[in-house]
């Protein structure tokens, strides 16, 4: 009511001319007032403030009536209200945007803020039609008085918000005084230029003002020069400042919260600018009042609305404290220092220059490519900021662990080689491997004198890069050390760097008497003959190894494991299938060392009877990472056979998460397609570990290449099974509900059916935590990996509002489709699980039988034992049909509690 009323007076009385210097007043002015304003913000609560600015503001109007009334209004008196207008107009509504983000966060804003600014934009309506039609009849006096009334009014507003959110405010306030205490204070303008989130923000509001108030110029002055009496011209800007946010209010209620969760926060923002675009090329081409009204209404619809929430809601990932400084520095001292550039830019361009004001569509042209490119970078700096909320609100378990890298430097190598601890000179040893420093081998050589077996070894490898027969002697010297691995590595260095030829060595250690050089030998033997048949016949290879399996039978003493081990390798290399019983007999060895090597020795073999046996030793830790690599050395036929068995749901619950490791192993482009089609497996757990690998195998740079399209509706199809997951669990969690109502403890037989539901219910809850993973998982290989991790962890948070802003951070990170398929049942998941009920995801409830049916024709193995528990102590005998076919399931347990399920029910019927 006041902006038009004062806008007709200020034009009537003064002139188009005068604007300009309004413009660069209303900038002096707010710098003024910023800083009054920042030191009262320190001093004070914002209630007060709030409060005590409605105040000053409807007491000034009163005033201004009174002196509009008494016809006493002069230049300075007309200059002083339009500043007052400008700066009610940008004050108030920061203070009132700002209690709007104490009290809501960033997902209840997202859905909020287009109500809330609705109510703002139906005010301007109501607003603007009524002075339309008082002003014409009773004069501005009134209207301005009325207005002044108005402003009281808010004030009880306020007291019902700041009571209904009194605690969350109290708290907020305690957090502010614990924050100001151990923080040094900044002016709001060093805060700013500190983030490039308020930087970026900052501009895009700066240039956006700009823009507007040369609309606005080129509006005002073509409406003036076409209709001269003040009165009428009061109406016709209230009736386009009316019809403006009619529009404003269609945009906001029925457009702006479906682009917002189409295009995101930051996107949205493109809006308003490519719409006034599109008006100046046409009003280039027309330049005529009706082109500047459509340009103004696009800017007076538009800013209001879309552009005004995502404004808003971009200001949201900033912490509160520093928003309070920031958000009304940008609000009050920016918009009105662009408003003084603004008039600067009129008086020096326009009226030095004596252009006319269709020049301005220019200038505005030019303005609209720089704020298009803020708003590209303010979308970084949005995630950006985003991305630091999560990461500092997590609680590291751990500290990363540092990577300490060293600079070959050779004094210091030599002085580390010769007195270093066994743990330094070991780690210098690798880091020489990418050399071949020959001022090192007396060095190295020296090493084999070292007390550490380990370190002798690590030279011995180490002398492999330097020239043949590099301390040959001293090598010798250490095939008769009572060690079966140094003895070996020596053996395997004569062998392969010395010119002694290889006859000499297996004649002279082949039959030695020390178990330790005859057991040596024979292992490297065994390995030279892979490729060498005519070489194992000659030594007897088989024969030996028989005599060295019956030595041990019918040795008396206790043979050393070292040397049962060496066996095991021997026979693996072989190759020969007669002893591989004597490598199934070790699995069962009591010696954890003797059962790692059985291990090693069945891969080596490739012997396709151990595949199941080495599948089983998956699931015990200690054999876990050499069971995976045994399996590997089957080549890619082991992928085929998983595969078929993953199908057949034949795998042991015990087993089947580490299958996907085995096939992550090869890193070729085999084990990813079978890991994509893993993706589609009917097992979380399988599902999960797959797109777990997939990450894996990514993250170590291997060639990675996955059909986009295809990883797309994987997402889709796992945020499906997702929601499938919600809805059931609901609908069992109420069956349980209901039985507890009807007073279980009657009946044995209702107690046996609700712990069986219990059990099913505990399931169903694993296999959504693990659906959510995979989830996840799968969104990390579609986009960037840290991002998806910050959000995985910001939403398993114990503090809610970082949940919320990992949840905010997803919304603007994933793609329409995919955010429409999986953040609404997330937000239901993490968030209304609290009691926060703000999601939009509607469940589904089922009844008992569909509940049922659907687990079992869409789950795994332990899923389909669980269902058939709970039917087992039904009625209906439509059941017996389901359970039949199970009775011939790949999998043994499914198959057991199927029989016993149907048996049982059947038992009951017959009853």
């Amino acid at each position: 009511m006041v902006k038009p009323t004062i806008n007709a007076l200020f034009l009537s009385k003064l002139g188009a001319d005068h604007l300009p210097y309004g413009y660069i007043l209303v900038a002096i002015i707010a710098v003024i007032t910023s800083y009054f304003y920042n030191k009262a913000i320190r001093s004070y609560s914002l209630k007060r403030i709030t409060i005590s600015t409605l105040v000053f503001f409807s007491m000034s109007f009163i005033v201004l009536g009174i002196l509009m009334y008494n016809k006493a209004l002069n230049e300075w008196v007309l200059y002083t209200y339009y500043l007052s207008v400008a700066l009610f107009a940008v004050l108030v509504t920061s203070q009132f945007w700002v209690i709007a983000n104490l009290v809501f966060n960033a997902r209840e804003a997202k859905r909020l803020f287009g109500f809330i600014g609705a109510g703002a934009i139906a005010g301007g309506i109501f607003g603007g039609y009524i002075t339309s039609l008082i002003a014409p009849i009773f004069g501005n006096v009134t209207v301005i008085i009325l207005a002044a009334l108005l402003i009281l009014l808010c004030i009880p507003l306020i007291q019902v918000v700041w009571r209904l959110r009194i605690r969350k405010m109290s708290s907020y306030s305690i957090n502010q005084k614990k924050v100001a205490a151990n923080e040094t204070y900044s002016t709001p303008y060093k805060i700013i230029i500190k983030s490039k989130h308020l930087s970026y923000l900052a501009a895009i509001v700066g240039v956006g003002v700009i823009m507007a108030k040369l609309v606005d110029y080129q509006f005002s002055d073509f409406a003036n020069r076409a209709i001269p009496d003040t009165d009428e011209l009061a109406s016709f800007f209230g009736f386009w400042f009316s019809s403006f946010n009619v529009v404003a209010l269609l945009i906001q209620l029925f457009v702006t919260n479906r682009v917002l969760a189409w295009l995101g926060v930051t996107t949205s923002l493109m809006i308003l600018p490519l719409g006034i675009a599109v008006g100046c090329l046409l009003f280039l081409t027309f330049p005529e009042l009706w082109v500047l009204i459509l340009i103004k209404g696009m800017d007076g619809s538009f800013k209001q609305s879309l552009n005004k929430a995502g404004i808003e809601l971009a200001i949201l990932p900033i912490p509160l404290h520093i928003k309070s400084q920031a958000k009304s520095y940008i609000d009050v001292v920016v918009d009105s220092i662009a408003t003084g550039f603004a008039g600067l830019l009129l008086i020096f361009v326009i009226k030095k220059l004596n252009l006319s004001t269709s020049y301005i569509t220019v200038i505005i042209i030019f303005i609209l490519f720089i704020w298009m490119f803020l708003i590209y970078k303010l979308r970084e700096a949005y995630f950006e900021s985003f991305r630091n909320n999560i990461q500092s609100a997590i609680v590291q378990t751990e500290k990363p662990r540092a990577l300490i890298k060293r600079r070959i430097n050779l004094n210091t190598t030599i002085k580390i080689l010769r007195d270093g601890t066994e743990a330094e000179i070991l780690y210098t040893l690798n880091s020489l491997q990418e050399y071949q420093l020959r001022t090192l081998e007396n060095q190295i050589t020296k090493l084999l004198d070292n007390p550490s077996i380990v370190v002798k070894k690590a030279a011995i490898e180490q002398l492999y890069f330097y020239k043949k027969g590099a301390a040959v002697n001293k090598i010798e010297q250490l095939i008769f050390e009572k060690n079966d691995g140094l003895v070996y590595k020596a053996m395997e260095y004569l062998l392969h760097h010395t010119l002694i030829d290889d006859k000499q060595i297996y004649n002279k250690y082949l039959d030695h008497s020390s178990s330790y050089i005859s057991q040596a030998a024979l292992l490297c033997l065994a390995k030279e003959s892979q490729l060498n048949q005519k070489l194992a016949d000659n030594y007897n290879l088989h024969n030996r190894i028989q005599k060295q399996i019956r030595e041990l039978f019918l040795a008396e003493t206790a043979t050393r494991k070292e040397e049962i081990a060496e066996l095991l390798m021997t026979i693996a290399h072989a190759k020969e299938p007669k002893f591989y019983s004597f490598i199934a007999t070790q699995f069962y060895n009591k010696e954890p060392y003797i059962v790692g090597y059985a291990i090693k020795a069945a891969g080596i073999s490739a012997h396709e009877p151990f595949v199941d046996t080495l599948l089983n030793f998956l699931a015990e830790k200690q054999y876990r990472k050499v069971s995976t690599q045994a399996l590997r050395n089957f080549g890619v036929g082991i992928i085929t056979n998983i595969l078929k068995k993953d199908k057949s749901q034949s795998f042991d619950e015990s087993i089947k998460r580490y299958l996907p490791k085995v096939i992550e192993s090869f890193k070729n482009r085999e084990a990813i397609r079978v890991l994509m089609r893993l993706l589609n497996s009917k097992d979380f757990v399988i599902r999960l570990e797959a797109a777990k690998s997939l990450n894996n195998i990514r993250k170590n740079g291997a060639a990675f290449n996955i059909d986009q399209r295809k990883l797309t509706r994987v997402i889709l199809k796992e945020s499906s099974y997702y929601r499938n997951s919600i809805n059931t669990a609901a609908s069992i969690k109420g069956v349980i509900e209901k039985s507890g109502i009807e007073d279980i403890l009657d009946s044995d037989l209702e107690t046996d059916k609700v712990i069986a539901l219990e059990n099913l219910l505990e399931i169903l809850s694993d296999q959504l935590q693990q659906s959510l993973d995979a989830i996840f998982q799968l969104l990390s290989l579609k986009y960037d990996q840290v991002d998806i991790e910050t959000a995985y962890f910001g939403l398993q948070s114990e503090l809610r509002e970082t949940k919320i802003n990992a949840l905010e951070f997803l919304d603007n990170l994933l793609q329409s489709r995919l955010k429409n398929a999986v953040l609404p049942s997330i937000e239901h998941h993490i968030i209304d699980a609290e009691g926060n009920h703000v999601s939009d995801y509607e469940v589904k409830i089922l009844t008992e039988k569909q509940a049922l049916l659907r687990l079992l024709n869409n789950r795994g193995a332990r899923m389909k034992v669980a269902v058939v528990q709970v039917m087992q102590y039904s009625d209906d005998a439509s059941y017996t049909n389901r359970m039949i076919p199970l009775l011939k399931h790949k999998n043994q347990k499914v198959r057991i509690s199927a029989k016993n399920a149907l048996d049982e029910l059947r038992s009951r019927l017959k009853k």
